[in-house]
């Protein structure tokens, strides 16, 4: 069974439409896309997503429930029904760039000990390029940025915990640490979180892709609450992802991709610069 890509479907149909266009472009033809709407979507949404689902060369499903029962419930209801399957949950706002997919699947066959894949993000907080913790513009080129990305070393350093512009779940280690909280959380960027950090306890690995990227506007929010029933129940991952800000060991791959970007997008600057000059008109006759 192939990794299924799980989007629950947000608010906003301009993100929204960018997210599909970017899906459909940089993964490969008849993967598994399930869109599901815990009836939040607006008017504006539907026809974003009937224009896509007629044109699309993924495997895709929509749903939409008549009533809303929460975020959380809704994507752990999700996560079950893809029981025995390897999932990355993408975020309505993300921009996967080309090749993302296969990335984070080849993350997972290197180690079976890794529970979760992470790829970068320009709004990635741990996984954040160019720096580290901020909001950076999405990349203009994400072709050339995902070029770069593959040029790295495939290492998959341990993150404090997964990160929820883009993440692969494995299979079995969502068994092991159960579904979703959804009586202790509000958002499902937070639940995940916390799975993350329960599949950790168990002995499996919060890994960073380095090969892949997913572009996003902005990092997640979180609600009222979230982030103190985090800290409660893991007291020991606030100051864990302080001390990984503040170290930064991540500072020698992301020089290496600024470089490897450079490189990438070079081509077509020199291209730009050294253009033949457009062809002479021809003189007026006398």
């Amino acid at each position: 069974m192939g990794t299924i890509v799980l989007l629950p479907i947000g608010v906003d149909d301009t993100a929204l439409d960018l997210c599909l266009g970017a899906l459909d472009a940089g993964t490969p033809a008849d993967t598994a896309v399930w869109l599901a709407d815990d009836g939040q979507a607006g008017p504006r949404v539907q026809p974003v997503i009937e224009h896509w689902l007629a044109h699309t060369r993924l495997r895709a499903e929509y749903t939409r429930r008549a009533r809303s029962i929460g975020e959380v419930a809704h994507l752990d209801e999700m996560l079950r029904a893809c029981a025995g399957a390897d999932v990355v949950v993408l975020a309505p706002d993300a921009i996967p760039a080309p090749g993302w997919l296969q990335q984070l699947d080849a993350c997972f066959a290197r180690d079976p000990s890794i529970g979760s894949a992470t790829p970068w993000c320009n709004a990635g907080e741990t996984a954040a390029w160019p720096r580290l913790g901020e909001i950076d513009p999405v990349p203009a080129d994400l072709n050339a940025m995902a070029q770069a990305c593959a040029g790295l070393p495939p290492m998959h350093p341990e993150l404090p915990s997964a990160v929820t512009h883009a993440v692969l779940l494995r299979a079995n280690a969502r068994r092991k640490a159960g579904g979703l909280d959804m009586h202790s959380y509000g958002s499902w960027n937070a639940a995940l979180v916390d799975l993350s950090l329960r599949m950790a306890g168990l002995g499996w690995r919060n890994a960073f892709c380095e090969t892949a990227f997913v572009a996003r506007a902005g990092e997640a929010t979180a609600f009222d609450g979230d982030m103190d029933a985090l800290g409660t129940r893991w007291p020991g991952w606030q100051p864990r992802l302080a001390a990984f800000l503040m170290a930064d060991p991540l500072r020698s791959t992301r020089e290496n991709l600024q470089q490897l970007h450079r490189q990438a997008i070079m081509p077509r600057s020199q291209g730009d610069l050294f253009a033949p000059p457009p062809a002479s008109l021809p003189e007026p006759p006398v």
